[in-house]
């Protein structure tokens, strides 16, 4: 009997599933905060997130700069802008071709990609329009510490190019 006593009924059990609604709720506000923001600050978001630049899925990366794109022909960004910055590195990618050793190598170039941001900044500075470009694509750099992930850059930015160019970007 002194079992029974010491058990307490129990109270009834509510309709409601408040994990699961807090998690819906919380889903919901994560889409609310995303569509308040602009493109480029959502992408700028997924690349923090990365280690580094190689771990962006390509998918991913082809579906931002399809994205972004348009966002800068919106912003009235003109390709030649984009292209200064896709020769830059362009050239950083031709040493690369050249050198058989490609881990010292990067270590040479590495100063050469870290620059590109002031570059970009300057043209941010001059041109509004390369504003969303520069905060994507410093952020990116950031991500940069390896021959890998300076290819995946390269990829980015050319696909960025292309679509911007696809969209009737000038």
């Amino acid at each position: 009997m002194a079992k029974n006593q010491s058990k307490k009924p129990n109270p009834p059990k509510q309709q409601n599933n408040p994990p699961k609604q807090q998690s819906k709720l919380n889903q919901q506000d994560k889409q609310s905060n995303q569509s308040n923001k602009s493109i480029d600050q959502q992408i700028v978001e997924h690349i923090k997130q990365l280690n580094s630049f190689q771990h962006y899925e390509i998918r991913q990366l082809v579906e931002h700069a399809e994205q972004l794109g348009p966002h800068l022909k919106q912003k009235n960004l003109e390709t030649n802008q984009i292209r200064k910055f896709l020769d830059a590195i362009n050239r950083v990618k031709t040493r690369l071709a050249q050198n058989a050793d490609q881990k010292e190598l990067f270590k040479s170039i590495e100063p050469e990609i870290v620059l590109l941001k002031p570059k970009l900044a300057y043209a941010a500075a001059r041109q509004p329009a390369v504003e969303p470009l520069n905060n994507v694509i410093s952020t990116a750099i950031d991500r940069v510490h390896s021959i890998k992930d300076f290819n995946y850059l390269v990829q980015f930015v050319e696909a960025i190019v292309a679509y911007h160019k696809a969209e009737g970007g000038k």
